[in-house]
């Protein structure tokens, strides 16, 4: 089946209901929901039991991730199963049986890696090499230190890699593609638990009645979900339009459009939160779930210095 077959709006559809599923399950037990769906292996290669789709069909999947608050590695396994072509490990990714992550600071070289999601219940995780590409190492040879600063549930993982044993490795090209599809997917997720958020408040302030009525008729409330849906869709819309080649049939640079999604989708979150009278902080309204992760993935690329980065990148390109 060609992608032209295909739409990725109709694996938004199908992976919310297999993300829905996989909610409150334990990490093997959610691999295998997950799996199942083929939501593991879209991208993986046919030989590895993948479905071999472009980064726009994983896209809608890990935007549902985002919006459902799926705590589980899902966008990383994706990538990681993908970059192994038709390798053995990647069929037991794209199958369920292994679960991958990815630390997005440190490297083998440094001999210590750090902000990987949910490595206590994955079983891998990719690591730069300090050379320009990366290496696929097992979790269980590797030291694991939490740090919860930021999530004291699900908390981000510092790793020391003096004894890791290395399963597989990425070349720069493979591992520089593999990082533009990171940055794209990243983007999605936190986009995604944006539009969760505004859908959640938009429903809470159409039915929150005060000195006789709902929310959503006073205008300065308007005004300030008027602004998060904007700033959602403009972060939607970079999103979609990095997908494609620039003018020069180049592929665009994804660092602006991460860097305006995680922006993007703090402001909305907080405003959502505010918009609850701080009900946001509380477990009955999870929206604090779906902040954390977005500051998770933030502090992960320098809390803030990826925007400064893509502008001095932008000066110097004039």
């Amino acid at each position: 089946m060609s992608d032209q077959d295909l739409q990725p709006e109709e694996f938004a559809q199908a992976a919310a209901a297999a993300i829905a599923d996989a909610l409150g399950r334990s990490a093997r037990e959610a691999a295998q929901v997950l799996a199942s769906a083929g939501l593991c292996g879209v991208c993986a290669d046919e030989d590895a039991g993948g479905l071999a789709l472009g980064t726009a069909f994983a896209l809608p999947i890990v935007a549902e991730a985002g919006k459902l608050r799926l705590q589980w590695p899902l966008l990383e396994t994706i990538l990681v199963a993908k970059a192994l072509g038709t390798s053995p490990l990647a069929e037991e990714l794209a199958g369920g049986t292994r679960i991958a992550t990815w630390a997005l600071q440190g490297s083998l070289q440094d001999g210590y890696a750090g902000q990987a999601r949910h490595a206590r219940t994955s079983d891998w995780v990719l690591v730069a090499d300090g050379q320009g590409g990366a290496a696929l190492l097992d979790l269980a040879t590797v030291q694991i230190e939490d740090d919860a600063a930021l999530d004291p549930e699900h908390p981000q993982c510092w790793l020391g890699l003096a004894d890791a044993k290395v399963l597989a490795t990425l070349d720069a090209a493979t591992f520089g593609a593999l990082q533009r599809e990171r940055d794209i997917l990243v983007a999605g997720f936190v986009n995604g638990a944006a539009e969760g958020a505004l859908a959640t408040t938009a429903a809470y302030i159409a039915t929150r009645v005060q000195f006789g009525r709902p929310l959503s008729a006073k205008q300065a409330v308007r005004h300030l979900l008027a602004r998060m849906r904007l700033l959602q869709e403009a972060a939607n819309a970079g999103i979609q339009r990095v997908l494609d080649a620039d003018e020069d049939g180049l592929p665009r640079n994804a660092r602006p459009v991460l860097a305006n999604a995680l922006s993007s989708a703090a402001f909305v979150l907080e405003k959502s939160i505010h918009l609850h009278g701080g009900m946001g902080f509380t477990w009955e309204l999870p929206l604090h779930v779906s902040l954390r992760e977005v500051r998770k993935f933030d502090a992960a690329f320098g809390s803030g210095a990826l925007a400064s980065q893509v502008g001095r990148d932008f000066i110097a390109s004039v």
